[in-house]
């Protein structure tokens, strides 16, 4: 099953959840609407909402609450884009201006914080201290992971286990919720509760780990941002670690002091060792490990195609090219 194939599956579901996004995004204030729109409507996949939709059709759920909560997760995730892009002084994300380059660091800062206040609105009009439960510890562990990241910057000694912590907590979490999520409304057991929350994390980790991969081995045009912006950031990501721990002294050296000084300037030489060192398989098997732990997770659902789409998501987050 193809992406394309997954996206028709849940069509009609993914078009309420656009529509309720588009809704709720609403506000008396005209940036708010002008920025909020900007950035939903930017070309993303949508794959944290659809991760949602699928695991809750998939555990058998009828209703309609799994739209609501497709739409929190969006907000949720694309609050974060919206203060990543600030903190890392980003001004490209998806081919396109991000919104901080475009309006400014104050305005983005700020419909940000609109957008993680709508989705604890709509948390509450659910009216479950599950959800609201499972929601609200979802956002705290991603703010420590961004803090987290913060602390990793320019530090070249970033252990391969500080850098999984950190992408565990910022980008592996969303993804666990909205997984679980789906198991809650649908009153699946304890254990496929579980296994929906362990199937999206490890979903989240192999996101993250292509991401980096594709940091140095994909275009600009296709990536739609620039190429190397981790390491600008002084970002110590998985090929960058594993390239200084395989690589000679002297490649170790020049790979610590672009982290360390946050540029892309030697990044022609980077490429190459990352290449030359195999970095990029080693972390391109990290995200084919984390893919297979996934789909171990979902041997306890029932055959539906839902199910086959979630295994085709998990190969999807591994083979992608963007």
């Amino acid at each position: 099953m193809e992406f394309e194939s997954i996206s028709t599956l849940i069509a009609d579901d993914m078009k309420a959840a656009d529509k309720l996004i588009q809704a709720r995004l609403q506000s008396d204030v005209v940036l708010i609407n002008q920025l909020g729109l900007y950035i939903i409507n930017s070309g993303g996949k949508r794959l944290r909402p659809a991760l949602t939709i699928l695991c809750a059709r998939a555990c058998g759920y009828q209703g309609d609450q799994h739209i609501n909560l497709a739409t929190i997760i969006e907000f949720i995730h694309t609050a974060t884009l919206l203060h990543d892009d600030v903190v890392d002084g980003s001004d490209l994300r998806r081919g396109k201006d991000t919104a901080n380059a475009v309006w400014g660091n104050e305005a983005s800062v700020l419909v940000g914080d609109f957008l993680y206040t709508r989705a604890f609105e709509m948390m509450v009009e659910m009216d479950s201290m599950r959800l609201m439960e499972i929601l609200s510890h979802t956002t705290n562990v991603i703010a420590e992971g961004e803090v987290m990241q913060l602390m990793n910057c320019n530090d070249p000694d970033t252990t391969e286990q500080r850098y999984l912590d950190v992408i565990h907590h910022k980008t592996a979490k969303l993804f666990e919720s909205a997984g679980q999520l789906g198991a809650v409304i649908s009153g699946a057991t304890p254990a496929v509760e579980q296994a929906m929350a362990d199937y999206a994390m490890h979903l989240g980790s192999a996101f993250q780990l292509v991401d980096d991969v594709l940091d140095y081995s994909a275009s600009s045009e296709v990536l739609g941002k620039n190429i190397g912006d981790d390491l600008a950031e002084g970002k110590p990501t998985l090929p960058l670690i594993y390239a200084m721990r395989a690589g000679s002294a002297e490649q170790a050296a020049v790979i610590r002091q672009a982290i360390e000084q946050g540029s892309r300037e030697k990044m022609t030489d980077i490429v190459e060792i990352i290449n030359t060192t195999g970095a990029i398989d080693y972390t391109a098997q990290a995200a084919e490990n984390e893919t297979n732990l996934a789909k171990e997770t979902l041997a306890i659902l029932p055959e539906s195609g839902y199910k086959t789409a979630l295994l085709a998501l998990a190969d999807f987050a591994v083979n992608r090219t963007f």
